[in-house]
């Protein structure tokens, strides 16, 4: 009876992801958006329809379908990408996440709030959701200079991420007297070694896959890449989304031979995305809002403010006439999911007299994220004049 519920289950989040592809396309409200409201509505905190089977599956179909997010998103990294617009996407990427990391941790020092939080939670506010940002472009057919520079721009910037997060992490250490070099050791392994590894599968794939059949990749050779790879990362304890992006980057750019390595994925990667996001919904808890208080309004104003700020600032650095508006690139980047939940854990861990503060914002400031971040990245893609092209 079991096995039924959840194949009943399975199939009726399938169709209300087919609900909600027809709803965004007849109205303005991303999908993303209406999928994490659905699984709000069936989930745990409100009519508690989903079986209990389903929701442990939450873990290996979100690896799955980041998974395949991270190598479309490392196949936008070619080499003739980065001729084009390499030096705005570097430049955006590293002024977003430092504009970023500036404000809310001096904003929140200036509130009055204690250093050592403020340096937590400037790093959180660093991670994006590459997944959601990534599927508004799809939905709205988006095609341009602006797309394709954000795709890059969402693919390096959870590196810098990282970083941010393992610098503040060991200084909030130092500043509670319990410093070590833990955290950046983990980052360093984090980052190089999902690097490495990305690297290191990616050469052979990009030059056997599509050998047996002229052409690209077949679904079996692209399916199989992926999941060598985030097992492979999984197992190294290593980033599986930096690995994933390594190894797209790698095929795309070794691969001569074809000229769109997982255009399969492409094909299959929607109803991953269906079960991602609704239970991505199913596992919120509105209550955190009611929690966040004075700490989290000013985390969620801020954080806003330095996307905006870094964007602007990354296109004044490095001015490009394609993109009049640079202050779009920060609006585009507010979605906020997983990575931010992850370092999260990693901190209240390490700093356990903060654990209440620090879960609290990355739990509750994901809630209003990943609502409202989905609709700012199709108001940005409008403004850029690129829906539909």
């Amino acid at each position: 009876m079991e096995t039924a519920v959840t194949f009943i289950a399975l199939g009726a989040l399938l169709l209300i992801g087919m609900l909600a592809d027809e709803v965004g396309h007849r109205t303005r409200l991303p999908r993303v958006t209406l999928l994490i409201l659905c699984g709000l509505a069936v989930g745990p905190a409100t009519l508690d329809l989903l079986p209990h089977v389903l929701t442990q599956l939450y873990e290996p179909l979100s690896i799955l379908a980041l998974s395949m997010v991270a190598f479309l998103l490392g196949g936008k990294l070619s080499k003739l990408h980065f001729e084009n617009s390499g030096g705005t996407v570097a430049t955006v990427s590293i002024t977003a996440v430092a504009a970023t990391a500036v404000l809310v941790g001096g904003g929140l020092v200036l509130f009055g709030f204690p250093p050592a939080l403020a340096l937590i939670l400037a790093a959180l506010a660093t991670a994006t959701d590459p997944a959601a940002t990534n599927d508004v472009v799809r939905q709205y057919n988006a095609k341009g200079p602006f797309s394709d520079t954000l795709a890059g721009i969402v693919a390096l910037d959870d590196v810098w991420g990282i970083v941010a997060f393992a610098l503040c992490l060991m200084a909030a250490q130092a500043l509670v007297g319990t410093g070590n070099l833990d955290a950046l050791y983990h980052a360093a392994w984090d980052i190089g070694g999902a690097i490495a590894l990305g690297i290191t599968i990616g050469i052979p794939a990009g030059y056997l896959s599509g050998r047996l059949r002229s052409g690209d990749p077949t679904l079996s050779e692209a399916l199989g890449i992926v999941f060598l790879t985030a097992g492979s990362a999984l197992w190294l304890d290593v980033s599986f989304l930096l690995a994933g992006v390594a190894c797209g980057a790698t095929v795309i750019n070794s691969g001569r031979h074809h000229s769109k390595p997982f255009h399969e994925i492409e094909h299959i990667e929607w109803p991953f995305m269906i079960f991602f996001f609704v239970l991505a919904g199913a596992s919120l808890e509105p209550a955190n809002l009611l929690k966040l208080g004075g700490l989290g309004l000013a985390y969620v104003a801020l954080r806003t403010l330095g996307r905006l700020a870094g964007g602007w600032l990354g296109g004044k650095l490095h001015p490009d006439p394609a993109f009049p508006k640079s202050y779009l690139f920060g609006l585009a980047l507010l979605p906020q999911a997983g990575i931010a939940v992850g370092m999260a854990l990693v901190a209240a861990e390490a700093l356990p007299h903060l654990r209440l503060e620090i879960l609290t914002i990355a739990i509750g400031s994901t809630i209003v994220f990943e609502l409202i971040g989905p609709m700012l990245t199709a108001h940005a893609l409008r403004k850029a004049n690129e829906i539909g092209h």
